[in-house]
């Protein structure tokens, strides 16, 4: 089957697209390269396209025959949807609904869609099961939440079918060293320990050491990209086989502190990290972790590299590589 991967050339998609490739899947990337990488592109067809241009869209469906898309292409960064909100409801809705568009219009009915444990906002349980109340308190991932309710509007319209991924920190590099992360400006807390290690930065930015957690550092739940790869091949096997849609929480049920990273980096690196404690950021909360239940019985889902031990000494491997 020929499956259609809308940000196949950023750091969650590129590492779904060699999985998909492995489970022997013909693919066809669509990326605009505004955070995606050409160096990321680990096979398939490669077609630079912008969801904004639905017109080019169309054209992409005319020229294939696909059995179904996955849609990774967001914005992503929760401090700069506060700053610049007009921006991430205009990119992460206007090029969603696009998409669908032109899928339903050229037949094709089953998306999996690369969603956020943001869409539950302050946890009232950890870990958060599927059945806790949506609340998302960013702009980020109110566009998550509002973009789930649209396929919900749509299943019920047009008979679009589903599966909504959430999850919250994914980590990690390819085992083989040929992928990783590399995101510009960097935002997520392992590579920016890394970058410190290597001198790539003069310190970390630690931002609260007064969370009412164990060492007063935020608690996260991190889980290896390639799990998340597997996880996104899982649903589209599931959602071919029996297209119902459904809503999907990726977690490994355990947190790590980011303390517990920086100690873990410096185990695996073998030097200290310089870091400078900076105050809470806004809608920061003490712990955020995404159960994985559902995911185990739903989807068959197991665990294989998201071990914390292994999360660093992957992203460890694949930034010296390019340092």
């Amino acid at each position: 089957m020929k499956v259609l991967v809308c940000g196949g050339a950023g750091y969650i998609g590129s590492h779904t697209v060699k999985s998909l490739i492995q489970e022997g899947y013909e693919v066809v990337v669509l990326d605009n390269l505004s955070s995606g990488r050409r160096e990321l592109l680990c096979g398939g067809d490669f077609i630079l396209v912008d969801l904004n241009d639905k017109g080019a869209v169309k054209e992409v469906f005319r020229a294939h025959q696909f059995g179904a898309v996955l849609h990774f292409a967001s914005l992503i960064q929760v401090g700069e949807s506060y700053r610049d909100p007009g921006k991430y409801y205009a990119q992460n809705l206007t090029t969603g609904l696009n998409l669908l568009d032109v899928m339903l219009e050229a037949g094709v009915n089953k998306l999996i869609f690369s969603s956020s444990a943001a869409v539950y906002g302050v946890p009232e349980t950890v870990p958060i099961p599927e059945s806790h109340p949506l609340n998302p308190f960013n702009p980020y991932g109110r566009t998550k939440f509002f973009f789930e309710q649209i396929m919900k509007d749509y299943e019920a319209a047009y008979g679009l079918k589903f599966m909504s991924l959430r999850y919250f920190n994914a980590a990690g590099a390819d085992p083989d060293g040929k992928l990783g992360e590399l995101h510009h400006p960097e935002t997520h807390l392992i590579p920016n320990v890394l970058l410190t290690v290597l001198g790539k930065q003069a310190s970390l930015e630690l931002f609260g050491d007064d969370f009412p957690t164990p060492d007063g550092t935020a608690v996260r739940d991190y889980i290896h990209v390639t799990d998340l790869a597997a996880a996104h091949v899982l649903a589209l096997k599931k959602l071919l086989a029996a297209p119902e849609s459904d809503f999907i929480n990726l977690g490994t049920n355990r947190g790590y502190s980011v303390l517990e990273v920086i100690q873990a980096v410096e185990a695996v690196a073998g030097r200290a990290v310089a870091r400078e404690v900076k105050p809470r950021r806004l809608g920061d909360v003490p712990v955020l972790l995404a159960s994985k239940e559902k995911a185990e019985r739903v989807l068959g889902w197991t665990l294989r590299h998201s071990t914390l031990e292994e999360i660093i000494q992957t992203a460890w491997q694949w930034h010296k590589k390019r340092a």
